[in-house]
């Protein structure tokens, strides 16, 4: 056991602790400040675990095979740029963005036509959500069967995954409008759609963009498991599968650090168009005061 990397680890992570409660204690009076304090919270967090870690598998000599250090991942990642942006345009770019706007989209409209029929908000629903819950392994190794080995099967399995919630977000959101505003609408004699565009789905916008962030990670999650049983030799899944049975650990933490970055920045993405459309709503206006 080496102590002085422990040490070293305790200090870094009191010293950015107190860096981070004045950052976020301090009412800076500027605008900028203010959001460059935002944005560097949780970069000094991210920051501290990564070199917590490192100090931490270093200075407790845990081997490689059961945890690399940070440094060993990157080295790899750097190393491994090909591989990697293959299956990244495999798997992201093919399987999940695919995949995210069919389902969505689907979602969204199939909500529209169930609001319109009772009959189909009263049947749809309650299979909705039962399919919702049937498990991601049992559904993709039927969905490869039926759509083959490429990504066309990872796009029907984040279809599934991604269809249910925002069906259910976008039945709910549509439904929150209050009944005193549909009688104002009704009192200026607005047709159905007009009721639809101008008060109803501003009011759902909120639960839409909910659907969509949570569908943002479950897309992502839905083709790495879909890739497990059986893909071209291609792909983060089939990457993280094949280099586990090879205990070439680095590789697969290498793949896994290029999921969570483009996970996060998918979610960004997704966050801040809804801060852009909803900039309205009482939870956006208290996020930026």
């Amino acid at each position: 056991m080496n102590s002085a990397y422990l040490i070293f680890a305790v200090l870094f992570w009191l010293g950015a602790w107190g860096l981070n409660e004045w950052l976020v204690r301090r009412r800076f009076a500027a605008p900028a400040a203010r959001r460059a304090a935002r944005i560097a919270v949780p970069l000094i967090f991210g920051i501290t675990l990564l070199v917590v870690w490192e100090c931490v598998v270093r200075g407790f000599s845990i081997p490689s095979i059961l945890l690399p250090p940070p440094s060993a991942i990157w080295t790899k990642l750097v190393g491994s740029v090909p591989t990697l942006w293959a299956d990244f345009r495999q798997t992201f770019l093919k399987s999940v963005l695919t995949g995210y706007v069919f389902g969505c989209g689907l979602g969204f409209a199939v909500a529209i036509l169930i609001d319109r029929s009772p009959f189909l908000q009263k049947g749809l629903l309650p299979i909705g959500n039962f399919v919702s819950a049937l498990p991601i392994v049992g559904v993709a190794p039927i969905m490869v069967m039926w759509f083959g080995f490429d990504w066309q099967s990872k796009v029907a399995v984040v279809v599934i995954m991604t269809f249910f919630p925002m069906l259910v977000n976008t039945v709910q959101g549509l439904a929150s409008a209050s009944h005193m505003e549909r009688d104002l609408m009704r009192t200026y004699a607005a047709s159905w759609w007009q009721t639809l565009v101008k008060l109803r789905l501003p009011a759902a916008w909120p639960f839409i963009f909910t659907a969509l962030k949570i569908n943002s990670t479950l897309a992502l999650i839905g083709a790495i498991v879909a890739e497990f049983f059986g893909t071209p030799i291609v792909g983060m899944g089939f990457r993280i599968s094949t280099e586990v049975g090879r205990s070439n650990v680095d590789m697969v933490w290498a793949e896994i650090a290029v999921a969570a970055l483009a996970g996060s920045v998918f979610y960004g993405v997704v966050a801040l168009a809804e801060r852009a459309v909803t900039f309205w709503h009482p939870s956006v206006r208290g996020g930026q005061a």
